[in-house]
């Protein structure tokens, strides 16, 4: 800590207020907050690598200089043991959605939105962050290769699948694994793979904003398995829904990037980079938890069986005996069998070539709603005239329903109503007593109370409906004021009213 403090001198021109050590993480580094006098904050690491301290100051900076969400190297020591970085802060996303996680992957609107913010921002760091990178400076080795996948795979079978007392043979396994790590490796990659992807390494800003850290073991390789090794880590417990949203989420994020392969074929390759990721924790697992005793990887490694036991019946790998193997490990005694809910279970994925692992019939009831019912979805209603176009849908959720009720009795070509509109007694009356504007808002409360009590159900937030006329003052104003009022009364929820073209607003909660 002493070269810390006379590092921070020499940057910050005098000694630091205060130093605390910060709780550790999975390396041996050592991480410190140093506190100036005005209460500003620099983060002092202290590594036992020192290539492993250059690959991280290298990657900082030069991923700073493209501008993108990482903390920057401040200071470092001439022999690079040493350094300070901008202090992030204290939340991470794992933290944030910890509520989800604890109630068995039954995620907030705001905690998927948090996850959806990150998956989109993956590819920026991948794909941009790898534009002029030397990749001669990752550590522990440039780029992810056969070698490396079967040094990973032999790490679950010794550490994991040994210790389980599984009888198997060992050169046809060993053949199925060269095949499996031919397969990984078959696609050339420019982009960087961050490696140790997971919730733990992304803070969070004071909007709600990803910025990455601990990317030191990053090198070229597929960014399909920092996608896998994000959405299939066995404790984050992430219903199979939320993954294929997600994934649909990064898929075209990525377009933003580079050039994205057919969803099908994204799909299958990411699904090979699922079953290698989820090989190689367990290996990890086993081997903190099996041989070093430590509790929470022992908890880790049902979670984890249970995502091998679901991705070997969802997919068809051309690993025969490789399967064959894990199809026995997943039904050892020893191995409770941990079932997810029904509506979080699928029994494969649909793939088309425009669709990545959009929700489908198989994923069973709609996901549950935190509200119970009682919201916080809100309802915009808009009456409008055509001759001055439809209304913006300002939530930018792509609008709604947008009715036109030109087809009923105008009260408007009648004198005594031209001055009034669709609120007052008089049209009202008019209207009622015609009949015409019942039968059409009978249909429209159907459509209308389906939707939001499945929105309601889902957890969705806003919902919009806009009714247009042709002055936008009699027919429309009516129809949007009633269904405004008919789903207030009947559901309890806010619902926002504007009647464009008369300048009136209204809320009802």
């Amino acid at each position: 800590m002493e070269r810390l403090i006379e590092i921070y001198r020499k940057w910050a021109g005098k000694g630091p207020k205060n130093v605390t050590r910060m709780q550790g993480a999975g390396s041996n580094r050592e991480y410190y907050r140093i506190t100036a006098d005005d209460g500003t904050t620099v983060v002092g690491v202290v590594g036992t690598s020192r290539d492993e301290n250059h690959a991280f100051i290298y990657l900082s900076n030069h991923f700073s200089a493209r501008k993108l969400p990482v903390p920057k190297v401040l200071a470092v020591t001439d022999d690079e043991m040493c350094y300070l970085q901008t202090d992030l802060g204290e939340t991470s996303l794992f933290d944030a959605i910890a509520g989800g996680r604890d109630a068995g992957g039954r995620y907030t609107l705001s905690e998927k939105q948090l996850l959806v913010r990150t998956i989109r921002e993956l590819p920026n760091i991948q794909i941009r962050g790898a534009r002029g990178l030397d990749f001669d400076n990752c550590y522990p080795q440039p780029e992810f290769d056969t070698n490396s996948v079967l040094f990973d795979l032999n790490y679950f079978k010794y550490c994991f699948l040994k210790p389980t007392g599984l009888d198997f043979h060992e050169l046809k396994l060993e053949a199925n694994f060269h095949l499996l790590a031919k397969d990984l490796t078959s696609e050339k990659s420019e982009s960087f793979m961050y490696r140790d992807f997971q919730a733990r390494n992304v803070m969070l800003d004071n909007d709600g904003n990803p910025l990455f850290i601990d990317f030191q073991g990053g090198r070229k390789g597929p960014f399909y398995y920092d996608l896998a090794s994000f959405l299939w880590q066995a404790s984050a417990k992430y219903p199979n829904k939320l993954r294929r949203e997600l994934v649909y989420e990064y898929y075209n994020s990525l377009k933003n990037y580079t050039e994205v392969p057919s969803a099908r074929h994204f799909v299958e390759r990411l699904s090979l980079f699922v079953l290698f990721r989820t090989l190689q924790v367990l290996g990890a697992y086993g081997f903190r938890g099996y041989y070093e005793k430590k509790k929470h990887f022992i908890d880790s490694i049902p979670p984890a069986i249970q995502n091998l036991r679901e991705l070997i019946r969802q997919n068809n790998f051309p690993y025969p005996y490789l399967i064959d193997v894990l199809g026995q490990l997943v039904e050892m005694p020893q191995f409770a069998r941990i079932e997810q809910p029904a509506a979080n279970r699928a029994d494969g994925y649909k793939v088309t070539e425009n669709n990545v692992y959009k929700a489908h019939p198989q994923d069973g009831p709609a996901t549950f709603s935190k509200y119970d019912g009682k919201g916080p979805l809100v309802v915009r209603v808009y009456s409008f005239s055509y001759r001055k176009g439809i209304p913006e849908d300002e939530t930018e959720n792509g609008g709604g329903y947008v009715f036109d009720c030109r087809s009923t009795h105008n009260p408007g070509r009648y004198e005594p109503y031209k001055q009034l509109t669709g609120l007052d007694e008089p049209v009202i009356r008019f209207l009622e007593d015609d009949g015409e504007i019942l039968t059409f808002l009978d249909s429209v409360y159907k459509l209308a109370d389906a939707h939001v009590e499945r929105y309601m159900q889902r957890g969705f937030t806003s919902l919009m409906f806009c009714f247009g006329c042709t002055g936008g003052q009699h027919r429309s104003v009516y129809s949007a004021q009633h269904l405004a009022e008919h789903l207030h009364r009947k559901y309890g929820i806010e619902v926002r009213v504007v009647h464009r073209e008369q300048n009136i607003t209204q809320t009802m909660k």
